[in-house]
């Protein structure tokens, strides 16, 4: 992010503030000038157009800036919006009086507007509240980077430097480039990323998230990603486009705006005329009585409550969401997440760690301990997942000074080592096959690595991928919230999958798929899905990006997952936690939930009001609650949406 663009998100930030205080002291001077004219009309015995000038200027000070959208709305082609409809009603509220047997009504008029105002207020107010929730990701925009270049540490703009360099970050700085530790440990704050208050430990090798608040020690850091393809130049990304896709109950209220308001005034229009043309002798009698009718109309039917809440509702629920390190890419995909039924994972890194680690030793030979030093001295030199699991279950391996030479790699078996003066082979079932050792099989799942010593057999040694820690419940949360299919599918071994799937309580898993496979799963199973729900898949590898494209709603892994995967995907879990899937699901619930209920509560308050306006059962005061009471009151059940 630019410093220009920072400039200007500051700009609409003290632009937004100063135009609620100027609203407030509008309101202000209009409620004091309103109660002035009001004691002039009562004391001062002035005709009809003297009161006309007494209330216009309350009136004109309030209502210039609906006035001039109103004028801008007819010059631009947008004739029939909300401020035309109240120009039209309070500049007829004004003339009213002039008719035969008419009443005055220039404080309805007047009142109207500054209703329309305190509705506007409260309006800016909760959106500002929307946009804060979301802006507070501005907040881990890095502004400056560190880089070491000739032996000396020069400060630059993180956009400056350049992968491969290495960047050093202080205490209390934020993390200005996605990055690997090569020297010092510390732990990281990462809430902004991932909504998570515990800090994160760092060390040796550990990678590192622009957009973090590095608290306790030095690091040095070697940048694996330049600033425009950082974690945290996606993350502002993806929220600043996010709103950027409506929701289809979002457009639907936009069309429904466009339809309603034209027909609305034509109906208004109708009320003012058609009846009093039943008595053509009485038609100058009875005309303001249904002018005053179609005026109180014209003001009960503006859609105010919904144009203005529906879109809120959705903003804060993406604000809300966000929080909790849950992006979600456009309002749209709330209502795609609300209606899930099928949840499809894909296992490695989003269900299990992707990190191979030692589950079991079964030594015939030696204990655990000495099985294991022979095994990670073996693969000493190897860069394969299994050798490194084996290394980190034996970490004094690099540093107990035992010799290894004569270091051999056969393709496809194994590898094979002189330790101490000792011929250890370290492989599958293959190795064990081609040097004569007779081995046997283990009762647990997972990949056996089996070891020989001197040509006789040692034992074996079991790694897994380690299953996340939430993922159990993950699988749990989802069961409650009635989503009534899970299904994984993996490239992996059958009996590995299976047994992953058995311990989560998944329903459906499907393994040894590639990636063409996964996408052909999931066209079947979208075939079958309920009518009215959608299928969700979960993954985070770059194999996953066309199934997450194909899937009613993407979900990526934003934390490790590959670029491909989270530029693929509609929603991104910052912190890789499966169990915020249930959460997404569950604010978008909420926010579809709150978003009906203003529309249902705007539509029935304003047909009460309209029926007893067209059979003069209805007051302007009545007219006023119905607009712009029903809006205040839809604006702040919209700000719930931002508790999520």
């Amino acid at each position: 992010m630019t410093e220009n663009n920072e400039h200007v998100h500051d700009h609409k930030h003290n632009h937004a503030h100063s135009g609620l205080r100027g609203k407030i002291t509008l309101i202000v001077i209009t409620s004091l000038l309103l109660i002035v004219a009001a004691i002039i009309e009562k004391y001062g015995n002035l005709s009809t157009l003297q009161l006309l000038f007494v209330y216009l200027v309350p009136y004109l000070i309030v209502g210039y800036g609906t006035l001039k959208e109103a004028c801008e709305g007819i010059a631009g082609g947008d004739v029939f919006n909300e401020h035309f409809l109240m120009a039209v009603a309070t500049i007829g509220s004004l003339c009213i009086g002039f008719l035969p047997g008419a009443e005055t009504e220039y404080p309805e008029a007047v009142f109207v507007m500054l209703f329309f105002q305190v509705g506007e207020l409260f309006e800016s107010y909760a959106e500002g509240k929307s946009r804060d929730s979301i802006s507070h990701l501005m907040d881990i925009r890095p502004d400056v980077a560190n880089v070491e270049r000739n032996g000396k540490i020069v400060t630059v703009s993180p956009q400056e430097v350049n992968v491969g360099e290495t960047i050093v970050i202080r205490p209390g700085e934020k993390v200005p480039l996605d990055g690997v530790v090569v020297e010092g440990t510390s732990s990281l704050n990462t809430i902004a990323l991932t909504g998570e208050s515990m800090p994160r430990e760092l060390s040796v090798n550990d990678e590192v998230m622009s957009g973090c608040i590095n608290l306790t020690g030095v690091i040095r850091v070697k940048t694996t990603k330049s600033f425009g393809e950082s974690t945290v130049s996606k993350i502002i990304s993806l929220m600043e486009n996010a709103d950027a896709s409506k929701s289809r109950s979002e457009s639907f209220i936009t069309r429904f705006a466009r339809v309603y308001t034209p027909i609305v005034v034509i109906a208004a229009l109708f009320l003012a005329v058609i009846p009093p043309l039943f008595s053509p002798s009485a038609f100058m009698e009875s005309f303001p009585l249904w002018l005053h009718r179609a005026l109180i109309f014209l003001v009960v039917s503006c859609p105010c409550a919904l144009v203005i809440s529906v879109p809120l509702t959705f903003f804060g629920g993406l604000g809300g969401a966000s929080r909790r390190g849950i992006l979600i890419k456009g309002s749209n995909y709330m209502d795609t997440l609300s209606k899930i039924g099928t949840v499809v994972f894909d296992k490695t890194g989003t269900l299990t760690r992707g990190e191979f680690a030692v589950e079991a030793v079964h030594s015939d030979r030696f204990n655990e301990q000495e099985l294991l030093h022979l095994a990670a001295h073996v693969e000493h030199f190897s860069t394969h997942p299994i050798g490194e699991a084996l290394r980190s279950a034996f970490p004094n391996e690099a540093h107990d000074g035992c010799p290894v030479t004569d270091v051999e790699e056969i393709a496809g078996h194994g590898i094979k080592a002189n330790v101490a003066g000792r011929t250890v082979c370290v492989g599958n079932q293959k190795m064990m096959d081609s040097i004569g050792v007779k081995w046997h099989d283990c009762h647990r799942i997972g990949t056996i690595i089996h070891v020989a010593v001197d040509g006789e057999y040692a034992g074996h040694i079991v790694i897994n991928d380690r299953i996340k820690e939430d993922s159990p419940e993950a699988i749990a949360s989802l069961k409650r919230l009635g989503i009534s299919k899970t299904v994984m599918l993996t490239g992996d071994r059958k009996e590995v999958a299976m047994d992953v799937a058995g311990k989560l309580g998944i329903d459906i898993c499907h393994a040894e798929l590639l990636p063409a496979d996964k996408v052909e799963h999931v066209e079947a199973l979208l075939s079958s899905v309920d009518k009215g729900k959608t299928l969700a898949f979960v993954g985070d590898g770059i194999n996953d990006a066309p199934v997450l494209k194909r899937a009613d709603v993407g979900i990526a892994m934003g934390g490790l997952g590959s670029d491909a995967a989270i530029e693929a995907a509609d929603v991104v879990l910052m912190d890789d936690k499966p169990s915020k899937i249930a959460e997404a699901i569950s604010i978008s619930r909420r926010t579809i939930r709150i978003a009906r209920e203003n529309v249902w509560f705007a539509i029935g308050v304003k047909i009460a009001v309209l029926v007893l306006a067209s059979v003069g059962l209805s007051t302007m005061w009545m007219a006023v609650f119905a607009d712009v009471g029903v809006t205040v009151l839809a604006v702040f059940n919209a700000m719930r949406a931002l508790r999520n």
